[in-house]
Order: structure tokens, then C-alpha cells, then sequence
């Protein structure tokens, strides 16, 4: 910072960043200005329009909190509570994981195959197990504006941030967010069964990057001992849950697509195909249910 001067707001994101960059974090000149909206409450506009006037005492404690909990590994996301998944903004709970790029890939595939089937205006039912934010019900349900939708989860405390966002986007009137696991809650009728649970083998988890393995719940990472504890609880129940003709549609982790294809065929539901993610690896089993 300059000195004998009073530090300026791009002051102190640029020290920000040094200090991130400093803390080996490749994203430092990004994360620093995302961590300085958060404290300052500030758009990008915002801060480029503030950036030359002398920063509020009050802002450089907070965003000094901030940079110490991010060059300690925590995600950013973590750091100032929300996400942006498939353009829409999520608040995120301690108990739900981050929104993740891969995961946009389970809301295209679903969509693609309703595109291909009844169509976008079909009055769908949809139920998302493990809804954990809400951010892949919330995206659809934004994209399916006559489908009508049901986020399970087993923390009651994640399902209060689901439902916020629900009414962040619009969506709450055609969202119902029930407690319990996978989809025992479900009665039935069911036209699109999506999920993207836990797929982490057991011993993996502490191999994982520190910003997951620390930060992230552990109930939303653990697949148990060979990462395919909850495909097996959730295809188990989908003929009770789906209808005939219905959808399934799974996210699964890097080598588990055949497993899991496997594992529907098992319960007598026919793999339709296995979505790929930009980095092309197999993301999604999509299934119909006879």
C-alpha cells in the first residue's frame, strides 16, 4: 500500500492479492476482488467506480478476515456464502457442497432428454435426491415452467437454503423440499429422478484437494468403500418412485459411469446413454425406467 497516504480500496485489493499470490493461490487477482464485493457489498462496477477512494476501516478488517480464511484453503464460495451455477446465484449452507461446473452437465441432460420427449411446457414431476443447495431443482424448475418439483435431503438445515434460493429465482411456488433419505419420502409418480450424491470412495476423501477434503461436508462426499454406496439405495427404489417411461438421470464421478450403468441394469432399468462433461468424461447415466 502507499505510504503516509490512506489506503484506497484498489489498494487494498491489490494487496489482497499479492498476499493470496504470495499463499500460492493461482486465482489470487480473481478471488481478491470476489472476497473485496463481498466485504464492500460492491458489483464489479462498483468497484472499479469506488476503487480510488479511501477505504472505510470497517471494510479492510473484513476483507483482511476474509483474505486469512482463503490463504488458509478455504473456498471462496465458502468465504462469502453463495455460487453461481448455471447463471443463477446460490446461497450455500455449511452442511451443502459447492455448486460445481460438472454438475451443469445432470441439468443439460435432463433437459435434453425432455426436449426430446414431452417438451419443456409438459407439467413434469420432478424430485432431486440430495437436493443439498437446491441449485440443479432451481435450475431446472427455471427452465421448466410448468414442472413442479421436490428437493429431498437429510439435513433439515440445507432444505431452509434450498428453499431460499427456490424463492431467489422465482421457483418456490413449484418447489416442496421434504427431510429424509434418498427417496423414501416419495410416495411415487415420478417423471424425472435426478441426483448427485456422494460417489467418494471411503479412503479417497483425504486424497482430495484441501479446499473439498476440508471444506465440504463430509455426508456429501462419502460414497463409502467403493464410492457406489448411494447408487445402489437410490436405483434400488426407482421403479416404486418413477413411472413407466420415466427418467433417471445420475452423476457420477471419473471411472464410474460403466458401474453405475451396471448397477441400473441390475434393477431392470435400460441406460439410455452416459452425458459427457466439457473435459469429456463420461458425468451422467441418464435411464428409462419400463
Amino acid at each position: 500500500m502507499r505510504s503516509g497516504a490512506p489506503a484506497t480500496l484498489e489498494d487494498l485489493i491489490r494487496d489482497a492479492s499479492r498476499r493470496l499470490a504470495e499463499a500460492g493461490l493461482d486465482t489470487a487477482r480473481l478471488d481478491a476482488r470476489v472476497l473485496a464485493a463481498a466485504a464492500t457489498g460492491l458489483d464489479r462496477a462498483g468497484l472499479i467506480a469506488e476503487g480510488s477512494n479511501p477505504a472505510d476501516p470497517g471494510i479492510a478488517a473484513r476483507l483482511g478476515a476474509m483474505v486469512e480464511r482463503r490463504m488458509l484453503g478455504e473456498p471462496v464460495a465458502r468465504i462469502v456464502g453463495h455460487k453461481e451455477f448455471w447463471s443463477l446465484d446460490f446461497l450455500l449452507g455449511p452442511e451443502s457442497l459447492v455448486p460445481r461446473p460438472d454438475s451443469e452437465t445432470l441439468v443439460a441432460a435432463v433437459l435434453e432428454e425432455i426436449d426430446v420427449g414431452p417438451g419443456r411446457s409438459a407439467p413434469l414431476r420432478i424430485v432431486d435426491l440430495g437436493t443439498g443447495s437446491g441449485c440443479l431443482l432451481v435450475a431446472l424448475l427455471t427452465e421448466l415452467p410448468s414442472a413442479f418439483g421436490i428437493g429431498v435431503d437429510i439435513s433439515e438445515a440445507t432444505l431452509r437454503i434450498a428453499c431460499q434460493n427456490a424463492h431467489r429465482h422465482g421457483v418456490a411456488a413449484r418447489a416442496g423440499f421434504v427431510c429424509g433419505r434418498w427417496s423414501e419420502p416419495i410416495a411415487g409418480g415420478i417423471d424425472i429422478l435426478l441426483s448427485n450424491p456422494p460417489y467418494i470412495p471411503t479412503g479417497e476423501i483425504g486424497g482430495l484437494a484441501p479446499e473439498v477434503a476440508r471444506h465440504d461436508p463430509l455426508a456429501a462426499l462419502d460414497g463409502g468403500p467403493d464410492g457406489l454406496r448411494a447408487y445402489r439405495q437410490i436405483l434400488a427404489d426407482c421403479r416404486r418412485v418413477v413411472v413407466a417411461g420415466g427418467r433417471v438421470a445420475l452423476e457420477v464421478g471419473r471411472g464410474q459411469a460403466d458401474e453405475v450403468s451396471k448397477l441400473a441394469g441390475a434393477e431392470g432399468l435400460r441406460v439410455l446413454r452416459i452425458a459427457a462433461d466439457l473435459a469429456t468424461v463420461g458425468r451422467v447415466v441418464v435411464a428409462e425406467v419400463p
